[in-house]
């Protein structure tokens, strides 16, 4: 069996690795090139895009931003998964905000911007913190701006007065005290059965994810069975097929849905070590119609990503339950270069293993992790 998947960076090369063992080939497109190339050494393949979607037995993508002509060619095939529809509402902002009111799902109080002369109404009916972003192509804190006082008025106004708001609108959201991020990964098959992995609890420094833990600390029934509910409405709503990644803020006992992704996430790669099965199977199991795997927890786990650096210490792996994964990229300011899994018996473990990780990363390209380490220690001494 083939899997052809819509972009060829490491999403797709953990695809690829975990589809091995299950005797599934999978190939990918560069959207970007316009070729299909092997996702682990990005080779280019003697074969055209409507050959490789022929040659398929599925199609699917490892992120939303794939260009329309090309998901339209996999749709009208029958093979892509998850649909058109759902991936494009990942794509765009404004789409996704429709798709939550429809189905009643609690997100951000928002306001959708087609011209920079609405600035003014959104701020009056917002109120005096305001987070405002693109409805496509932002992503890892990219297409976002923030309005915190008066005097940044006239810097938004001269901002957005060059953007096209009429073809890529603004969603001006309300920003949110909320108590922390979590985000539950799950999958859905074609006949509708659904496994959730455990919810991980989510750290971002400047827009950008670093430091994942799963399961989340001090979480209660309501707040599982709430997000497994928001998961369980979107991907019914969506027809969806694959795994699907939710964002939510947690504000006391009530989730706030920020953003969703349909696709395998940053905020699942703990699963590779932590779960029974990984995010990456999952996917390939529920895209080709396979059974769903176990998601039980084997451990508590973190995934601490490195970002935009390679001088750390490969020599990490000797601390115990440490795992490198390394995506092969040309290193450059916040990019994602690879991420590292630590598991532990307890919270108070991984927090101790964490500590142990800082002597072998350079420390300001993992601000949070101190501080999150000793939180993690005083937990379950």
């Amino acid at each position: 069996m083939k899997v052809l998947v819509f972009g060829a960076g490491q999403l797709a090369q953990m695809m690829y690795l975990a589809a091995a063992p299950l005797g599934v080939e999978v190939y990918a497109i560069d959207v970007n090139a316009r070729e299909v190339v092997n996702p682990m050494n990005k080779q280019k393949l003697d074969m055209t895009i409507e050959y490789a979607i022929s040659d398929a037995s599925i199609v699917t993508a490892e992120f939303e931003h794939v260009p329309e002509d090309l998901l339209s060619l996999a749709e009208k095939s029958g093979k892509l998964s998850p649909n058109m529809d759902a991936i494009l509402t990942g794509a765009d902002r404004v789409r996704e905000k429709h798709v939550l009111n429809r189905t009643g799902i609690n997100n951000c109080e928002h306001v959708i911007i087609n011209h920079v002369d609405q600035l003014g109404d959104a701020i009056s009916s917002l109120g005096s913190k305001i987070i405002f972003k693109a409805s496509r192509d932002g992503y890892d804190g990219y297409g976002q701006w923030r309005y915190l006082s008066p005097d940044e008025l006239p810097k938004l106004q001269q901002a957005f007065a060059s953007l096209d708001l009429q073809n890529v609108p603004l969603v001006a959201e309300k920003m949110l005290a909320f108590d922390r991020e979590i985000s539950i990964i799950g999958a859905r098959d074609a006949a509708g059965n659904t496994a959730c992995f455990d919810i991980a609890e989510n750290l971002h420094h400047e827009g950008q994810l670093h430091v994942s833990i799963a399961p989340a600390t001090n979480l209660n029934e309501s707040i599982k069975q709430q997000a497994q509910d928001i998961f369980d409405r979107l991907a019914s709503a969506l027809s969806y097929v694959g795994v699907l990644s939710v964002e939510m803020f947690q504000i006391g006992d009530e989730l706030i849905v920020n953003e969703i992704a349909p696709r395998v996430h940053n905020s699942g790669h703990w699963t590779q070590k932590g779960a029974d099965t990984s995010q990456f199977e999952q996917h390939i199991r529920s895209v080709l119609g396979f059974p769903l795997g176990d998601t039980s927890s084997k451990q508590v786990t973190a995934m601490v990503n490195i970002i935009g650096c390679t001088s750390f210490r490969r020599d990490l792996i000797s601390i115990p339950g440490c795992h490198l994964h390394w995506y092969g990229k040309e290193v450059r300011e916040k990019r994602k270069m690879g991420h590292i899994n630590v598991v532990a018996s307890s919270y108070h473990e991984l927090g101790e293993k964490l500590l142990e990780l800082l002597q072998y990363v350079p420390t300001e390209y993992f601000p949070l992790l101190e501080g999150e380490a000793n939180r993690l220690k005083s937990l379950d001494a």
